[in-house]
């Protein structure tokens, strides 16, 4: 019986390692995503190298994201033009139920619809709403799940040290 559950312990943390290696992590280079504009144009993250980018991931059933949306366009009206771009990633599975939640709630940053979840696959994102943000060279310097009122301020302040480096 001792030796069964050796065996068990091993093969539990053989897993929770190899979850570990999948998931996406600080110092990670971002993955790449491309979307089109309103204009029909294709932007890729990649074309942003040189900017800090903020992705926020959201839902239109997502309370806490009703509340963050609007903290990140008054961060993206102070901080757009010193080089941070931020990008609202939509992860309902049909775009008219954010289109919905967007007339009550205006943005100006770019929001992208991620209708077949393969963006957030790539993104490792398990709470609505996440934020990862990227410093100039396209590395993951910050992932956080989840919103209290406040977090904000967190960003605001990651974004004041990266613009620094």
């Amino acid at each position: 019986m001792k030796n069964g559950l050796s065996i068990l312990l091993v093969a539990l943390t053989i897993n929770f390692a190899t979850a570990q290696e999948i998931g996406l992590k600080i110092g990670d280079i971002a993955p790449e995503l491309a979307y089109n504009n309103p204009k029909g144009n294709q932007l890729k993250l990649s074309s942003l190298k040189g900017k800090l980018v903020l992705i926020e991931f959201w839902a239109s059933w997502c309370g806490p994201c009703r509340e963050e949306l609007p903290a990140f366009e008054k961060l993206y009206q102070e901080y757009q033009d010193l080089g941070v771009e931020i990008l609202a990633v939509n992860v309902d599975s049909e775009a008219e139920k954010a289109n919905v939640l967007l007339d009550d709630i205006e943005v100006s940053f770019p929001v992208l619809f991620d209708t077949s979840g393969e963006v957030s696959q790539l993104y490792d994102v398990s709470a609505m709403p996440t934020t990862v943000l990227i410093d100039r060279d396209g590395n993951v310097r910050l992932l956080h799940p989840g919103y209290r009122k406040g977090d904000e301020k967190k960003y605001e302040k990651a974004i004041k040290m990266l613009m620094r480096e």
